[in-house]
Formats: C-alpha cells, structure tokens, sequence
C-alpha cells in the first residue's frame, strides 16, 4: 500500500498505491467539496496534475446524493476524473453544525443546513455513503473537537472515536473488502486527542491495534497556535507506523506544510489555495528558480509570499500574472487585467487565481520530493 522510497531526518518520499494508481509522497490534494474545483473545468485540474482530489461526503450525501452519484458510476465517472479520490468522513462539517447535531454512541444526528432535514450518520453509514460515492480513500467517522476544550471532554472523545474506528473497520470488511486486494478501496482511521500528548498517544495506539492502510491527524488547525501544532506532530508521528501513509487533515499554508513534512506528514488537504484566491491573493514563490527546480524548500525559511491583485498598484502593470506558468491565460493575460476581472466582479478572475494558487502549492510539493530525493 505504500513504499518509503527515502528520508531526510523526518520528512519521507514515498509513494502510496491505490486501485487507481500510484501517488508520490508528500503531496497536496485539491479539494473538491461538491465534486468540483471551484471555477475549475476537469481538464484544467488533469493538467495541474494532483495524483488526489478529495470529495466531502457530508455535502455530497446532501446533494445530489450518495445513491444517484452510485447510479452515475461513482464519482470518478460523475466528474470525469480518472485519478484517486479521498472522501473525509462527513464528521467534521457535522461537527461544525453544533447548533443542529446531537452526539450518541451510535452517530450523530443532525439536521441538514440547507432545508433542515434530519439525517443520521453512523459509522457504519459514514463507510456506506463513501463507498456509494466510489471512494479510493475512506476515511472513518471521528470527532472532531474545537480546542481548547476541557481534558474530561477530550478524554471521551477519544473513546467515542475509537469506538466508531472499530466499526468503521468491521463494517468495510464484511461488506466492501473483496479478496482482490488490488480491488480494495483503502480505509484511514484518524488519531485525535487536542494538545493532549498522552491522550494522542492513546488514540494512536487504539488504531494501530485495529488496522488501517493509513493514519491520519485530525483536529489540529482547529483554534491552536501553529507551535502548538508542529509540536503535536512532532510527538505523535514517530508513533504511526513507519510503513503506513501519514495524512494532516485540513492543514494548511504554504509554510504549515513544509513544517509538516519535516515533522513526517506525508499529505495534506486545504482549502486554502482556491478560497483565498476567490478573494484575490496570490500565492508566489519568492525566487523564481523555484519554477526551475532549484530551490530546496526544506532550507528556506521565507521561500513564498502573497500579493493582492485586487491593489491599486496593478492598474497599469502590463506584467504576465505569471510568466513560468503551464497555463498559456496566466503567461499572457497581464496583472492590470486580473485587476480590472476582480473589480468589474467577472468570474474569469476567480478561475485564474486558482489556477495560479494550486499550480504553485503543487510545485511546492514536487520541490518537497525532490529536496527529500536529493539528501
């Protein structure tokens, strides 16, 4: 399931294999909340060449549905995209709805956000609803907690997790597990515990007893500070077992990323890139080697900055948005016109600045790989 090709002190280069192919780690996987990139056609998002997109059950199962997504093929066939997908659990968008969800030993109730309809979402239905979608990576239901929070709180999450864990388990193996390996979607469980190292170690250990092809760690970048985070991570992946993948859930910027892998996370999932390009920052390298392969991100402390297009500095800047660009729009369409796209309120606007921002978190993962490579 995944082959550790080298390290270089903590941070790994590897690669992770899936029904649908392999995927070099560290990586970034551009999320696809309704079965889309935002603004982003799918031949679009073939040419930036993620290896993952991920999928969100919560507000898949909601629309159009996991049954109408399994009669259309999957979702891979749904949104022609013929790579790997992810599916988180749903649990964290239910978890977010604290006004409208009530917790249980069974699952959570909630009420949906669009028409308030109630829903109740097993561990067991969690598995279903993502195979339905036609998951490559499942991820189990957890809960996510908002830091701080108190230690008694924490302590029984953390049993209801692993609880949840377990059946996620059981349920993928009687009904999704076929004897063709190969065939196999692959199922992660998720180490939880807040900036609690005892509490995280025990959720660690719970899961490594249960058994997944991968482990990731939720509830970080929750309310945190960012030292709070790498220390986490610090003190919870030498715990994870070495021949496993490693996935930080919903983390994060550009430098929260590069810290991750030094601490040995192997992938990684955010918002980031496309939502902050809908309000016009642009992610940038600060030397424009890196677009050239010759930076090594894991000895550069400031290697990137953000500019906004929306500033009247670029009104009459006849400059490409960006000149090293694989997308000919970015190479030739000037800043002065990204501007006036953002200020007249077109949609154009939006697409090339997540072009430009996903573009660039992707070559910082393949500059990651290769400075891990070349130690």
């Amino acid at each position: 399931m995944y082959k550790l090709i080298k390290k270089q002190k903590q941070a790994r280069r590897g690669e992770l294999i899936t029904r649908k192919g392999g995927v070099q780690t560290p990586c970034f996987m551009p999320v696809a909340t309704k079965g889309a990139l935002k603004t982003l056609s799918i031949e679009e998002v073939k040419k930036l060449n993620p290896s993952v997109v991920l999928g969100n059950t919560y507000h898949l199962m909601l629309r159009p549905g996991s049954q109408a997504i399994k009669k259309m093929g999957g979702l891979s066939d749904f949104m022609n995209w013929p790579g790997p997908i992810l599916t988180d659990s749903g649990g964290f968008q239910v978890f977010s709805l604290s006004g409208i969800r009530k917790i249980s030993q069974k699952g959570v109730r909630f009420n949906s956000h669009l028409d308030g309809q109630e829903f109740f979402l097993s561990p067991e239905e969690s598995i279903k609803i993502q195979n339905n979608i036609g998951s490559d990576i499942m991820m189990v239901l957890d809960e996510c907690v908002e830091l701080p929070v108190e230690r008694k709180y924490l302590t029984e999450s953390i049993k209801l997790t692993s609880d949840w864990a377990s059946k996620c388990r059981d349920y993928f193996d009687k009904k999704i597990a076929s004897k063709d390996k190969k065939k196999n979607p692959l199922l992660f469980g998720i180490v939880q515990g807040g900036l609690e190292f005892d509490l995280r170690k025990k959720s660690a250990e719970d899961l490594i007893n249960i058994g997944f092809d991968g482990y990731a760690v939720g509830g970080l970048s929750v309310g945190e500070s960012e030292q709070d985070m790498y220390s986490v991570l610090e003190q919870v992946c030498p715990l994870l077992p070495e021949d496993k993948p490693r996935y930080l859930m919903g983390v994060g910027y550009p430098h929260q990323i590069v810290e991750a892998v030094k601490c040995g996370i192997d992938m990684f999932d955010c918002v980031i890139p496309a939502r902050e390009a809908r309000h016009g920052r642009l992610y940038q390298f600060s030397d424009s080697r890196a677009w050239k392969d010759e930076i090594n991100l894991l000895e550069k402390e400031k290697f990137y900055t953000t500019v906004n297009a929306k500033v009247k500095k670029f009104e009459f800047n006849l400059e490409p948005i960006r000149k090293e660009s694989q997308f000919a729009e970015l190479r030739e369409y000037s800043k002065a016109y990204l501007r006036h796209l953002f200020k007249v309120e077109d949609p154009l606007a939006q697409r090339l600045a997540t072009l430009n921002n996903l573009e660039f978190y992707l070559q910082m993962m393949k500059l990651l790989r290769q400075a891990i490579e070349k130690k």
